[in-house]
């Protein structure tokens, strides 16, 4: 039995609010770029439209606009060429269709990814002062499991950030992460221990860091999913000739890229989540002598695989795009939330191992 170190594990507190501290300012500087990006943007549309404009010659008659104003020198209807283009192309600051880095630098994006690796290494040294504090893996309750999770979340995030620039979902992947951390520090505290017999297993490690990776990949689609909606919600109004509103929502690609760059990571999350199943199965032979007992746990975990293996199904054979399969990941996301906080506190069964 190994012997509990409470001073690492007192420091690895600290190091978790010295981390959430640094994602709270990281999140404002991904903000203060959505918020400073859009009004450049926007001001670079008024300046088009200005320009547009005194190229279209108009009369006014006394049948209104004359037949002069129905088209712009490139050949476009003259209300089109002097209505703001929304996109992202002229200042080429912000990801495209194919999310690929731009020559331009976004300085508050430079400061926000900065802060979030900054962020990353305190949290990573809180996690492993807990394991250390602790002297096996720290992921044996809620509170371990939500910190670590948190972790991979963010570090799944920075990885990605190295070949797809994703910094439009900052402020939304950093924000869960902070979300995640107070959770765990107010909610699910737990001072350093030892695990409980039945999970004292070299399974724990195999089962439980998959499905630790396999949620900060869900989190990481759940956050494209919803700006999904809000995107397409956006360019319906567009095309019918409304609004152009949420502004910084003109950094994002379309509703379309996103789509398809979240099918891509539900895909990998739900081999990892294939795993964890299995996994969890035979682990529950060694532990239990059955592979499967309809434990509240077990069931969930089932049900989260459904609704994925559903969403990339539907999407891939049954032509369920957009909304619908934004939705869809949502919901997924939704069940993997629910089987975290509301089963671990309020369902009696054999993984009853919140420690709370």
């Amino acid at each position: 039995m190994p012997v509990i170190n409470q001073t690492l594990g007192q420091y690895s507190e600290l190091f978790m609010l010295l981390a959430a501290g640094t994602y709270t300012v990281a999140f404002i500087a991904f903000a203060w770029d959505l918020a400073k990006s859009s009004k450049t943007l926007q001001a670079v549309d008024r300046k088009a439209a200005e320009a547009a404009a005194a190229k279209v010659p108009v009369a006014v008659g006394a049948a209104g606009v004359s037949s002069n104003a129905t088209a712009s020198d490139d050949g476009r209807p003259a209300d089109a060429a002097v209505r703001p283009s929304s996109s992202n192309a002229a200042v080429g600051g912000t990801a495209d269709g194919d999310m690929r880095y731009t020559v331009k630098r976004r300085i508050p994006a430079r400061v926000a990814v900065a802060l979030t690796v900054l962020g990353a290494l305190i949290h990573g040294a809180g996690v492993v002062t807990r394991a250390f504090g602790a002297g096996r893996v720290p992921w044996g309750n809620m509170y371990e499991f939500l910190t670590t999770g948190a972790f991979a979340a963010i570090a799944v995030f920075l990885l990605v950030l190295l070949r797809r620039d994703l910094r439009f979902l900052g402020t939304f992947v950093v924000g869960l992460v902070v979300i995640m951390l107070v959770a765990a520090s107010v909610a699910y505290w737990t001072p350093v221990g030892h695990l409980v017999p039945a999970l004292q297993s070299y399974w724990l490690i195999i089962h439980v860091s998959i499905a630790v990776l396999s949620s900060a990949i869900f989190t990481l689609t759940f956050a494209m999913s919803a700006l999904q909606l809000v995107q397409a919600r956006r360019e319906k109004a567009l095309a019918s000739g409304g609004p152009d509103k949420p502004a910084f929502m003109r950094l994002v690609p379309s509703a379309l890229s996103l789509e398809d760059l979240s099918y891509r990571f539900n895909a990998i999350g739900f081999l990892g989540w294939t795993f964890t199943l299995i996994f969890g199965a035979i682990w529950a032979e060694k532990a239990w002598g059955r592979f499967w007992g309809w434990d509240t746990k077990e069931v969930w975990t089932f049900v989260i695989w459904v609704v994925y293996a559903g969403y990339l199904h539907a999407r891939a054979t049954r032509g369920w795009t957009g909304t619908r399969a934004a939705w869809l990941s949502i919901v997924g996301y939704l069940c993997v939330v629910f089987n975290f906080t509301i089963v671990n506190q309020f369902f009696n069964g054999l993984h009853s191992y919140s420690g709370l």
